[in-house]
This record gives C-alpha cells, sequence and structure tokens, in this order.
C-alpha cells in the first residue's frame, strides 16, 4: 500500500521543511491545475522544478490541465510519474510513448464521472490508472462512496491486463474511507490534509498505510 502525500495541503512559503517532514512517503502527489479544465489554479513547471531539487523522494505529477500533450513530456522531465486526464488528451497513446521515452512512469487519470471502458485497451501500456473519488480542482472535499464501484472494475482490469499498474484514489481519503478503497482494490492512495494537516504528518503517512493494509 503506497502513500502519496498531496502537496496542495502544504505550506507553499515554507516547501523545504514540509517536504523534508513526509520522506516517510511513497511520492509526492503534485497537483498542476490550470484555471482551465478546472476551475482552479495552482502552479506550474518553473516551480515543480525548484521544489524537485529539494525533495529527496520522488515526484507524482497529476496533471489537471487543458493541454496535457503539450506539457506532459515537459513534467516527466521533472518527475518519476506523470498522470494526465484522459478528458483533456487529444492523443493519449502519443502522450504515453513520449513519458515513456524519457524513461519516466506515466498513467491516466478520470473524473467521478468519466468511464474507465473506452480506455481498457490502454491499461497494458501503463503504470498508473487514478480514479478520482471527488470532482478534480480543489482540496479537502469528501470522499465519493458511488465511486467505489468504478474502482473495483480498475482493479479487474488491472489484474486481467497488467498487474504491475498501480490503481491510484484521490480525493477525500483519510483514516475512515482509506479502508473502503482499499477494500474496493486500490493500492495507491493520495491523501493532502490527512498527513499534512497532522501534528505529525510521518505518523500519519504510517497510519494510514497500516489502516489500508487491514
Amino acid at each position: 500500500m503506497r502513500i502519496n502525500p498531496s502537496i496542495l495541503s502544504a505550506d507553499f512559503a515554507n516547501m523545504t521543511a514540509e517536504l523534508a517532514k513526509v520522506e516517510a512517503a511513497d511520492m509526492i502527489h503534485v497537483d498542476v491545475m490550470d484555471s482551465h479544465f478546472v476551475p482552479n489554479i495552482t502552479f506550474g513547471l518553473p516551480v515543480v522544478q525548484n521544489w524537485r531539487k529539494v525533495s529527496k523522494t520522488g515526484f507524482d505529477v497529476h496533471l489537471m490541465i487543458s493541454d496535457p500533450d503539450t506539457w506532459a513530456p515537459r513534467y516527466a522531465e521533472n518527475s518519476e510519474m506523470v498522470t494526465f486526464h484522459i478528458e483533456s488528451a487529444s492523443d493519449p497513446q502519443r502522450i504515453i510513448h513520449k513519458i515513456k521515452d524519457l524513461g519516466k512512469k506515466v498513467g491516466i487519470a478520470v473524473k467521478p464521472n468519466t468511464p474507465l471502458e473506452p480506455y481498457k485497451d490502454l491499461v497494458h501500456q501503463l503504470d498508473q490508472v487514478l480514479v478520482m473519488t471527488v470532482e478534480p480542482g480543489f482540496g479537502g472535499q469528501k470522499f465519493m462512496h458511488e465511486v467505489l464501484p468504478k474502482i473495483r472494475y480498475a482493479r479487474e482490469l488491472i489484474d486481467q491486463e497488467n498487474p504491475n499498474c498501480f490503481l491510484q484514489v484521490d480525493g477525500g481519503i483519510n483514516l475512515d474511507t482509506i479502508s473502503l478503497a482499499s477494500e474496493a482494490g486500490a493500492d495507491t492512495f493520495v491523501a493532502g490534509s490527512a498527513v499534512f494537516g497532522a501534528d505529525s504528518p510521518e505518523q500519519a503517512i504510517h497510519q494510514l498505510r497500516a489502516a489500508a493494509n487491514r
């Protein structure tokens, strides 16, 4: 069970210290939003490049942007994993190949109401499938229980097509909801306020991982 804290809940004014608090994480989840694909804006490539220099933990970049075809390979140059939204990609195959050619891992993300079935032929090429458990755009939202059947379907699909692929969930993950997502088949969990909002982010990571394993 992998815990990837979302940097969206960190203190942006003190990122070196914030990143040091979560070195027990498997990766750092970096939410990039452009105010077009989602109604919020976070930070761009230069900021991610600078944060990457001071992080001992690898970056799992989640692109919530309208043009991943252009930007996904550039973010891949500064991270270990890039996940792009299938809804905004004009040529998913080309993005996948470009990121793979850079020697980096690649994933696709789907919104809560986006079906996975039309994209099942991509799974054998992927390192990660991200099922959003909230509408993308803002942190601190409540976990959408109605997405659980999609997580179960994704688990079945991955087991059939590519057992080495991670199944990530993002949105509303805490000690109460992580067990639901884990039981449905997820193995990688994005947690923001549940980690960075804790008195001890490191302890929170261990507690979340233990809850997922249970």
